[in-house]
């Protein structure tokens, strides 16, 4: 670890875990699965190559991820969070939420491993109510699948072997229907996004990640 506060609360300890800049940008990006370093290098544009090998580094040294060689034929280098580093991801919720409250919260674009966690995030089940639908997201290259049950959700990275619709688009379309308030139609009918199956599931489930009231300014 990289920061000593000479504090023994647990919380403190946490900060000197991953308390440097961009190392939890570094887990979020590791939270949907294992990635090369070119991919986290995508995930993270604005990082230097030198501050992320450093990030890596640090992140190895405490336990919160390791790195491995995949199997032929693609031998390839990844890094993946360890099961306690896993344990990381309803702390990242939680400050996602928190910070959305923001009156300060800057608009910005999400890739697309970020704008799936922002579901995880906002998911309502209040929203949700007794809705149920089988949702593939197609992101890009990126693919992922939504089960919606009984106010839950589970989301998780690769297509879905059954799905009662399709959408796909770039990301900064689902960011501007979901959270912009684009109307639906009009992304539909300029392409932004393209639904395939049961167009009313798909409108609906873009419908359960509202965001919190914002907190005031002072």
């Amino acid at each position: 670890m990289s920061r000593d506060y000479g504090d023994g609360c647990a919380a403190a300890h946490g900060l000197a875990l991953v308390g440097e800049r961009w190392a939890l940008l570094v887990v979020r990006e590791l939270l949907l699965g294992p990635k090369r370093f070119t991919d986290l290098r995508a995930g993270l544009p604005h990082i230097s190559p030198n501050v992320l090998t450093q990030r890596l580094e640090e992140l190895e040294r405490s336990a919160i991820v390791r790195r491995r060689k995949l199997a032929p034929p693609a031998a390839a280098w990844v890094y993946e969070l360890t099961e306690w580093g896993m344990q990381l991801e309803p702390v990242i919720l939680a400050l996602g939420r928190w910070a959305s409250q923001s009156p300060f919260l800057p608009e910005g674009t999400l890739n697309a491993d970020s704008l799936i966690l922002s579901f995880r995030t906002m998911f309502d089940p209040h929203a949700a109510g007794d809705f149920h639908a089988n949702i593939e997201l197609r992101i890009g290259e990126d693919r992922f699948r939504a089960h919606v049950s009984r106010g839950r959700m589970e989301l998780a990275r690769g297509s879905a072997e059954r799905h009662d619709a399709i959408i796909e688009g770039q990301a900064d379309a689902f960011v501007q229907v979901i959270y912009g308030g684009r109307k639906f139609a009009d992304a539909l009918r300029s392409g932004d996004l393209m639904i395939a199956g049961n167009k009313s599931a798909a409108k609906r489930f873009l419908t359960l990640f509202p965001l919190p009231q914002r907190a005031p300014a002072a």
